[in-house]
């Protein structure tokens, strides 16, 4: 694959200037502090608005059906 020019195609992923620069220990520790916390908010959140659904489907839609049978 060659490029306008007729010169080969060179990926931009394979430049020095787009590699991430590695990270001190310190840094690291400083931002795994905490752990997953948001991702557990938002799991918490989704699970919470789940089991209000559900508890609506099943006041609200099937209680006032009745019986089966």
């Amino acid at each position: 694959m060659l490029t306008e020019e007729g010169e080969p195609h060179r990926s931009a992923a394979s430049r020095r200037e787009h590699v991430a620069v590695p990270i001190d220990t310190e840094t690291a520790v400083q931002a795994l502090k905490y752990g997953p916390r948001g991702a557990l908010l938002i799991s918490a959140i989704a699970v919470g608005l789940l089991f209000i659904c559900w508890l609506l489907f099943y006041f609200l839609l099937f209680l006032p059906r009745g019986a089966v049978g």
